[in-house]
């Protein structure tokens, strides 16, 4: 009898990541229907269901409304959608840096990604206007293109500075990526200076980040990122295992620690740059999503970047539903509220590491 007990007990315990997997992606199902009911307009289920068997053929053309078809294919769905490939990019990129430092409190801002696109939109912004000629399909996609590029230029110059003696030392990247995100954020703060007031509420409110922007044109580029970024980190999860022991522990091991530092960082900075250069800064889900999928999940990091992409984009998707609902018929920037909720979150793990000690990094 008790060896029976201790059996299943092991087999639950065997299971429980899988569990706990399946129900986070209930979980993101269930928000992206809500996201797509809930609104100054409720849709009902049935209706969703509807429009859905509408556009996929299922039911003759016509026999939804055509505002409430507008409304849920056009607005809604690709939004839910595409908050949940942001919050995948923010929170993949949250835990493979955390994972690279050896430290819970990383998160990608410290590459400089963010910062790097927020100073190619202000650029952009006020610097921009002879971009005019172009025409509009190519003007959607100009400041999102630019943020991109912002961001991926920061970040090889950080890594540049780190790089010594055939090796990037991650230490050095940390400092190096502190003091050039203070000289962009001195460049932001020049442009922003030197801009009118339509361009400074402009760079306020790409700052503050928002997916009131974001539909399926957005989403055509988020979501094949979102995957390959997600399936590039899966491949290094083994070497993100290895150096929680310490690079030189990973290298006796067999991997080639340095190219997969680079690697990493590339697609970190690939991924959240393709994510803020649509919606803005979101700031500290990069730190909560990771953080609480290793609460649940344990640290080894193949289920934890499975569980981090499901569930940031979850806490996404419920963040800019309550962006919607908040100030009805207006809408809160989400950064606000992300903010709101993330800060205390990491003050908390802050006094927390401080008992426990930070990891030696």
């Amino acid at each position: 009898m008790g060896n029976a007990i201790l059996l299943a007990s092991a087999e639950a315990r065997r299971h429980r990541p899988t569990v706990i997997l399946a129900l986070l992606g209930l979980g993101l199902v269930a928000s992206i229907l809500a996201a797509t009911a809930i609104g100054p307009l409720t849709v009902p289920p049935r209706e969703i269901g509807n429009v859905l068997a509408e556009a996929l053929g299922l039911l003759p053309a016509g026999t939804v409304d055509a505002t409430l078809r507008d409304i849920v294919l056009d607005l809604r769905v690709p939004r839910a959608l595409a908050g949940w490939c942001i919050g995948a990019l923010l929170s993949t990129g949250g835990a493979t840096m955390q994972g690279l430092f050896r430290n819970p409190l990383a998160d990608p801002g410290l590459i400089g990604v963010s910062s790097g696109a927020a100073l190619a939109v202000a650029g952009f912004i006020v610097l921009g206007s002879g971009l005019a000629f172009l025409p509009a399909n190519l003007r959607y996609y100009a400041m999102p293109l630019a943020a991109f590029v912002g961001g991926l230029i920061v970040v090889l110059l950080i890594q540049r500075l780190a790089y010594r003696d055939g090796r990037t030392d991650v230490p050095t990247m940390l400092l190096a990526g502190i003091a050039v995100t203070a000289i962009v954020m001195a460049g932001i703060g020049l442009l922003t200076f030197v801009s009118d007031d339509p361009q400074l509420r402009s760079i306020t409110f790409w700052t503050l980040g928002s997916l009131g922007g974001v539909g399926w044109a957005s989403l055509a580029v988020l979501g094949p990122v979102a995957v390959a970024v997600l399936l590039l980190s899966l491949g290094f999860a083994d070497v993100l295992d290895a150096l929680m022991l310490g690079e030189r522990e990973a290298y006796s091991i067999g991997f080639e620690v340095e190219r997969a530092k680079r690697v990493m960082v590339f697609t970190v900075a690939a991924g959240v740059g393709a994510a803020v250069a649509f919606t803005g800064l979101i700031g500290f889900v990069g730190i909560i999503a990771p953080h609480m999928t290793r609460l649940i999940l344990g640290a080894a990091h193949r289920r934890l970047l499975i569980g981090s992409c499901l569930l940031g984009g979850l806490l996404v998707i419920l963040a800019d539903t309550a962006c919607r609902m908040v100030v009805a018929p207006a809408e809160l920037p989400i950064g606000i509220v992300t903010s709101l909720v993330g800060a205390p979150f990491f003050l908390a793990l802050l006094l927390h590491q401080q008992r426990r000690g930070f990891p030696a990094s």
